[in-house]
């Protein structure tokens, strides 16, 4: 148990109507304890006292702040103790008429805090010092692997919009390609097709200059041999 100074404060509560066997195993929890250590352990403490327990840890380091000056980080928990109160006595019916006594016990329960020495206070709070040290060298640490880790998303994603773009251009590009293609291959028979009806206008035209000609040559035979 810490060394306490002569400054001690306490806070207690009487005829409370829970047993002293139950209300010392909650007590002996938070003995020696800090306050913001006892509160934690009560706080996640499934015995019924418990909450108890805490109402009665409160009033005692309210009492010493206001009535003593002492902060609450330089309290601990001294001493905690619950003497048995008076016993309620009641009767329940039992089978043949007789009866059975049930005590409902009560207790007494009084909790004290006290002041840490001045050494202690000192090593507590260079030990708190060390622990924030380290805290912040911890948590600089984790921030600073979280942002190479997000720097090495980012890369990776860029990487991969980048190849991704890629791709659509390259499809873009085939797809142009292919169209020309089919546009090509489209005008072709087109162009076949001209051809192939002009060509016959052309026979046509070239028999016709022939008969013509030979027209033109049979007329002057003829007026040759009418003269």
């Amino acid at each position: 148990m810490p060394e306490t100074s002569t400054r001690e404060t306490l806070a207690r509560l009487r005829h409370h109507r829970t047993s002293p066997t139950k209300v010392r195993q909650v007590l002996r929890l938070i003995v020696g304890k800090d306050v913001a250590n006892a509160r934690e352990t009560l706080r996640f403490c499934e015995r019924g006292p418990a909450e108890t327990v805490m109402k009665l840890l409160d009033s005692a380091v309210a009492n010493a702040e206001h009535n003593d000056n002492v902060p609450e980080e330089e309290l601990f928990v001294a001493r905690a103790f619950a003497d048995e109160g008076p016993t309620m006595k009641r009767w329940r019916p039992r089978a043949r008429g007789r009866g059975t006594r049930i005590r409902k016990r009560t207790s007494h329960i009084t909790l004290v805090v006290a002041r840490y020495e001045d050494d202690e206070l000192d090593r507590r709070r260079q030990r708190e010092a060390a622990d924030t040290q380290a805290q912040r060298a911890s948590r600089r640490r984790r921030v600073q692997a979280s942002q190479r880790k997000a720097e090495r998303e980012a890369a990776r994603q860029a990487e991969h919009d980048h190849e991704h773009d890629e791709e659509l251009v390259d499809e873009v590009e085939t797809d142009e390609v292919d169209e020309v293609e089919d546009t090509e291959v489209d005008e072709t028979p087109e162009a076949e097709a001209d051809a192939d009806d002009e060509a016959p206008e052309a026979s046509d035209e070239e028999p016709a200059e022939e008969e013509s000609d030979e027209d033109e040559s049979d007329g002057e035979a003829e007026g040759s041999e009418k003269k």
